[in-house]
C-alpha cells in the first residue's frame, strides 16, 4: 500500500474504521480495493459524495485507482498516481482490462468518431490522459491512433506510455500558459498551482506530491532566494510557483485566474499584502 498524503490520512483511517463498523467489507480487502480506470475526460475527486462539495483534485481519462467502497452511485477511491483518496461518481469508472499504451502529450486534444478531423468529436482529453491504442491509420496525410469503439485521436498528440517529453518540466508548464485557473484542477481544461507542478513534472518522468504543502515539505532540497534559477519552486502559504528564469516565475493563480508569467519581485509584493512573504524555496 502506497503512502497516503498526510492531509488525507486521518480521513482515510476514519472512513476505514467506519466501514469496519458498518461491516461493509473485511479490512484487508478494503485496503487493497478493486482496480478501476477513469472512463471520462476528467473526474473530480471530492472529500464527500456530493456534487456540491469542492474538488480536492482530479483524475484524468485512463488513470487508474483502487475502489475501496461503492454506495449511492459514488465510489470511494485511492488514486494509483499519488495515493489521493476521495469520492468520484461510480459511472466515471470502468473495470481495468487493457493496459495503456500511450499518453496524451499536448495540453488538450479531441477524440473523434473515426479517423477524420471532419467527423464529430466524442470528447476532449487533457495532457496526461492515458489511452489504449488498438491500431493506426492515415486520412489525407494525418495519422490517427485508433481506439476501441471506432474512436480515433491525432497520433502526434500522443507519446508511448513510459516515454517522457523532451526538455525540462518548466517547458511543459509553460505550454499551459493562459489555461484557466481551477481550484483542485489538474488538467488542460483548468488547473491549480500545485496541479501544474505535479502534471508538468509527471510528463518528464518525475514524481511530485499533489498539494503545495506536501511539495513544500518534501520535494527536492531547500535553497535560498539568492540561489533561485530555472526550475526552482517558490512557496507561499497555500501557493507554489515555478521559476522560469532567475527573475520570472510561472504559476496558476487566482489573481489572473490563469496560468501566467509574473516577475518574482512583483509576485512577492502583490501576494505579500494578503498572504505574507514566501515561506520557502526548493529545488526539485
Amino acid at each position: 500500500m502506497s503512502q497516503l498524503p498526510d492531509r488525507r490520512l486521518n480521513a482515510y483511517r476514519d472512513d476505514l474504521a467506519e466501514a469496519r463498523l458498518r461491516g461493509v467489507v473485511e479490512a484487508p480487502r478494503y485496503v487493497e480495493g478493486t482496480p478501476a480506470t477513469v472512463s471520462v475526460s476528467v473526474a473530480p475527486l471530492r472529500a464527500r459524495p456530493d456534487v456540491k462539495c469542492g474538488t480536492d483534485t482530479e483524475l484524468l481519462y485512463g488513470e487508474t485507482a483502487r475502489v475501496l467502497d461503492v454506495a449511492g452511485g459514488w465510489a470511494w477511491v485511492k488514486a494509483d498516481l499519488d495515493g489521493y483518496v476521495g469520492y468520484v461518481p461510480e459511472d466515471a469508472l470502468a473495470s481495468s482490462e487493457k493496459p495503456a499504451t500511450h499518453i496524451v502529450a499536448v495540453p488538450r486534444t479531441f477524440v473523434y468518431h473515426g479517423a477524420d478531423l471532419r467527423l464529430s468529436q466524442a470528447f476532449a482529453l487533457s495532457m496526461g490522459s492515458r489511452l489504449t491504442v488498438v491500431g493506426d491509420t492515415e486520412t489525407r496525410g494525418t495519422r490517427y491512433f485508433l481506439l476501441d469503439g471506432g474512436l480515433a485521436v491525432i497520433a502526434n498528440h500522443c507519446v508511448p506510455a513510459g516515454e517522457v517529453l523532451a526538455g525540462d518540466y518548466v517547458s511543459v508548464a509553460t505550454r499551459f500558459l493562459e489555461t484557466p485557473y481551477l481550484w483542485g484542477g489538474r488538467s488542460g481544461f483548468g488547473i491549480d498551482c500545485s496541479g501544474l507542478v505535479q502534471l508538468a513534472m509527471q510528463m518528464v518522468g518525475d514524481n511530485a506530491p499533489r498539494d503545495s504543502d506536501m511539495q513544500a515539505s518534501g520535494l527536492g532540497e531547500v535553497i535560498s532566494r539568492e540561489e533561485l534559477r530555472r526550475g526552482d519552486l517558490v512557496f507561499w502559504k497555500g501557493h507554489v510557483a515555478i521559476m522560469e528564469d532567475e527573475r520570472t516565475l510561472v504559476h496558476a493563480n487566482g489573481h489572473t485566474m490563469t496560468v501566467a508569467r509574473e516577475g518574482l519581485d512583483d509576485a512577492i509584493r502583490r501576494i505579500g499584502w494578503l498572504y505574507d512573504q514566501p515561506t520557502g524555496y526548493r529545488r526539485p
